[in-house]
């Protein structure tokens, strides 16, 4: 082991590729290596013009030179040189008199207020390129989209496109404390350093703004949903002010996550009592001092009544009645309110699965205009899979957002690699059957299927401190899918792949090929190791690292995995069926007759629907115990599939970055027996059934996996 370590070191040393440590993430810009493709890039680009002089176009004309003197080899200064021998313009129709001149042909009508639109257009004798917008963060987003083309080497001899984001607020949630930690963060302490701002401003911070423009986030939460009021205090506003001047140019507002019992906490109240008028007094106090630093503050984040955290109903008020007293301080100033539906109790002996829907539903159409209600993908918890939300398509007269989870807290943590695009796929391609078949998840949330104008996707950030941002240099895979799924539902995972590769490693085809199918498979290969066939919630609690079926001794029975997976002697799974917790109810009929027949339920959700006995024969003809097994086995064999995919990659991108992987591939590995011999000895308890002929027996006893202890494991927060 120590030598293949040394090994491991040495080859580090003596890299013959540059060494990348992963911070430059998918805007690497670094020199086009095939020759041919590169003098066309260079003959097809001359004396680019960037036209205005708002910040936001300052940026875009030093993203554009840099991007197009790294990628092409040569020193490319916009707005230098003569405009007529220009081949590349970009602007808005304010600001270009050929770009007005050239509205309708560009198709501007249809780009709104933030797309944008590339064309190859043949100008006065001149073909030429225009990225064009209707405004100046448009143009920046076109730039990026047009840097991203020569990156991933796609042709620009004739550019004919329009685009325009599906949902309005593209946002990542930090989960981030005000101390640095980071609650379910993998990859270091917050990069906000507020002991040091408003007077250091980090680099870091306007990096983090370019990626975040280069993939359409247009909003950031900075505070943990567990909310901390000392962040709404005059001096860390003052902070935040600072994060928002840089933030700006680059399109992206800030919001902060407001603690609900905050007038009490630091305002010198008795309640904060949504209906009481000095609490009403108090928030439109506070709301004006924020937009007096802050005019295009974004607005508040808001858990409540959840897992401990204040809310309206500790005053007798529902969530409506929170939602919109915060709402009206905010109103003003054009900014909304976003509340988490995100809530159970344990005083509350209804299926953990059925709460969120049983207190908001009855509220729909009361919250005010300018309040976003925010739904996770499933009524659980960010589990490796789970059935849509069923809060999705049964509250019409309120606007929903998803919230999906960027970080891995139940998918491996920053140790897995694990692309998430084909999860977030999987549920934005959901029916509801809401208004008949076709009424997607997606349609949901962008407003198109009940008509809402205020429609938004979130997902809760994986960014840290370390060097990579990311931790694993795959997860930054999800941070850019989100992103890109913000922006444009209807993208493939795979065509967000593809990219994201080519971007952030190479655009050799067999690397492309190979570690595309990885990513694209590695979701169902996780799911397979860990929650097969529908079996959810069975991790270590609190830290929630590695399986821990067998907990029980929680005081919140939904804390516990018992309650969950629910294995006896008879079989395994939650009977959520009309027979069981009728959970099933909440969903339209076309998804109830689909779900709760036995026959009909697809075996990817069986146990998240049904308690199916050990020897329920599927439809594979194996039992439900055999499925298991199956199931778990070929997870953990297929991660040795990764591997080897992954050593075929050596010497095709930087000896850093493969090393990097290579040796978190091999914990992934160990990590994924772990889940199998633990899961399968603790099942094996009830099931008194013995593993299939061919193997191989777990080499640990499940006593010593229920000792094992973790209280250092990272995320806490």
């Amino acid at each position: 082991m120590k030598r293949v370590l040394l090994t491991s070191i040495l080859l580090l040393v003596l890299s013959t590729l540059q060494a990348e440590d992963g911070y430059r993430l998918w805007l690497r810009y670094d020199k086009i290596s095939n020759t041919a493709l590169l003098n066309k890039y260079r003959t097809a680009i001359k004396f680019p013009f960037v036209v205005g002089e708002s910040e936001t176009i300052k940026v875009a004309q030093h993203e554009l030179s840099m991007g197009l003197s790294s990628l092409l080899g040569t020193t490319y200064q916009s707005n230098t040189g003569s405009i007529a021998a220009s081949s590349l313009w970009c602007g808005t129709p304010d600001q270009s008199s050929e770009i007005d001149n050239l509205s309708s042909v560009l198709q501007l009508s249809k780009v709104g207020d933030e797309g944008y639109a590339i064309a190859s257009i043949a100008n006065n004798g001149k073909k030429r390129i225009f990225i064009a917008a209707n405004t100046d963060i448009g143009v920046l987003y076109g730039i990026f989209h047009f840097l991203r083309l020569l990156q991933t080497n796609q042709p620009i001899e004739n550019l004919k496109l329009v685009s325009a984001p599906k949902l309005k607020l593209r946002m990542l949630n930090h989960w981030d404390n005000l101390n640095r930690t980071v609650e379910r963060g993998y990859a270091g302490f917050s990069i906000w350093d507020w002991h040091r701002l408003p007077g250091y401003i980090d680099p870091r911070y306007i990096d983090y703004a370019r990626a975040n423009a280069s993939i359409g986030i247009n909003a950031v939460s900075l505070t943990n949903v567990n909310a901390n009021a000392t962040v709404l205090t005059r001096s860390y506003l003052e902070k935040v002010k600072t994060l928002a001047d840089i933030f700006r140019p680059y399109g992206i507002k800030v919001f902060l996550t407001a603690r609900f019992s905050a007038p009490a906490e630091i305002g010198g109240l008795k309640t904060a009592d949504p209906l009481n008028d000095s609490v009403q007094n108090w928030w439109a106090e506070k709301a004006r001092e924020i937009y007096s630093l802050i005019p295009d503050f974004g607005g508040f984040l808001v858990k409540a009544n959840s897992e401990g955290q204040p809310g309206p109903q500790n005053y007798g008020r529902n969530h409506a009645e929170g939602a919109n007293m915060m709402a009206r301080a905010v109103d003003p100033f054009k900014g909304i309110i976003i509340w988490r539906a995100f809530v159970y109790s344990n005083e509350n002996p209804e299926d953990r699965h059925k709460q969120a829907y049983n207190e908001f539903v009855p509220l729909d159409g009361k919250f005010d205009k300018n309040v976003m209600v925010q739904v996770k993908n499933g009524a659980i918890d960010f589990m490796p899979r789970e059935p849509f939300h069923p809060l999705f398509g049964a509250m019409p007269r309120t606007p929903l957002m998803m919230e999906f989870q960027v970080t891995q807290e139940y998918l491996g943590q920053a140790t897995h690699l694990v692309y998430l695009a084909p999860l977030f796929k999987e549920v934005l391609e959901s029916d509801t059957y809401s208004k008949g078949k076709g009424s997607l998840v997606a349609r949901v949330i962008d407003g198109s299927l009940d008509s809402h104008t205020l429609n938004g996707m979130a997902g809760v950030a994986n960014i840290g401190n370390d060097i990579n941002w990311c931790g694993h240099p795959f997860a930054q895979a999800n941070w850019y899918a989100l992103g890109r799924l913000s922006w444009d539902h209807s993208l493939s995972s795979e065509q967000i792949a593809d990219d994201w590769l080519r971007m952030s490693f190479t655009n050799d085809a067999s690397f492309i090929n190979t570690i595309k199918s990885v990513m694209l498979k590695s979701r169902e290969i996780m799911v397979n190791y860990m929650n097969p066939i529908g079996l959810h919630h069975i991790m270590g609690t609190g830290h929630h690292y590695g399986p821990a079926p067998w907990v029980s001794n929680l005081n919140r029975p939904e804390w516990n995995p018992v309650y969950y997976h629910k294995a006896d002697s008879v079989g395994i799974g939650f009977n959520r069926t009309s027979t069981g917790s009728n959970a099933i109810a909440q969903y339209f009929p076309e998804a109830q007759k689909l779900w709760n027949d036995i026959n009909t339920c697809e075996e990817k959700n069986l146990l998240w629907f049904h308690h199916v006995p050990w020897n329920y024969i599927l439809k594979n003809k194996r039992t439900v115990w055999d499925e298991l097994c199956y199931r778990y086995y070929n997870g953990s064999e297929q991660v040795n599939w990764i591997i080897k995919e992954w050593l075929r990659q050596r010497g095709k991108i930087d000896d850093q970055r493969f090393e990097q992987v290579r040796m978190l591939l091999h914990i992934q590995a160990e990590e994924a027996i772990w889940w199998r011999d633990a899961c399968l000895l603790y099942f094996q308890t009830f099931s008194k059934m013995p593993l299939p002929p061919g193997y191989e027996q777990p080499n640990k006893t499940l006593d010593y996996y229920k000792k094992l202890r973790f209280p250092f494991a990272p995320g806490g927060g």
